[in-house]
């Protein structure tokens, strides 16, 4: 590899940390001034409500990405496990948690990985495992699944508050009009 192309990978590296370094800020905005109840609030059965959004990024960062990244680094080509988001969400109660709880300790994971990602050596990033259901993976192609993950819960946040701020403007103009208020928030 040429030094033209070791910089430009080491620039694309540092852009996509800096990525991942403003999803905690971008949760927060995305989130900020929600009540108790749209925290909760689900558009669907399949989908997360803001409140399970936040705790899955959390338990994947604690659970999965943590794991993975001590892993690839203190072992030689492990196996690593899938993180079931679905089933852990299943087996949880998400929405009985504290939305600024579940941000912090997903901020404070997300930070001590950022730490040791920064640090790492190009030869360190090329170290790999063997990922259930992806197959190898180095440290840099996790990074970037972890960038194109926080990518998707991040639209999916900017969705669900379109809708909620969409709810607030018609229960405002309309407040004898029924609306629901139940804990799915259907869009039609």
């Amino acid at each position: 590899m040429s030094d033209e192309e070791r910089n430009a990978d080491q620039a694309d590296f540092t852009a996509l940390l800096d990525f991942l370094h403003k999803t905690a800020n971008e949760l927060a905005k995305l989130t900020d001034g929600l009540s108790m109840d749209e925290f909760r609030l689900k558009t669907s059965e399949s989908e997360f409500s803001a409140l399970e959004n936040l705790c899955h990024l959390r338990d994947l960062e604690l659970e999965g990405y943590t794991s993975r990244i001590k892993r690839i680094l203190n072992e030689g080509d492990p196996a690593l496990t899938d993180f079931d988001g679905a089933r852990v969400a299943a087996e949880s109660s998400y929405n009985d948690e504290q939305p600024e709880l579940a941000l912090q300790r997903f901020q404070t994971a997300r930070s001590e990985n950022l730490q040791t990602l920064k640090t790492l050596t190009e030869e360190q990033l090329e170290r790999s495992g063997k990922l259930e259901g992806v197959g190898n993976i180095t440290l840099r192609r996790l990074a970037e699944m972890m960038c194109e993950h926080d990518e998707g819960h991040i639209e999916d946040l900017r969705v669900l508050r379109q809708r909620l701020e969409r709810r607030r403007s018609a229960i405002a103009s309309e407040p004898r009009q029924a609306v629901a208020t139940g804990p799915m928030l259907n869009e039609e």
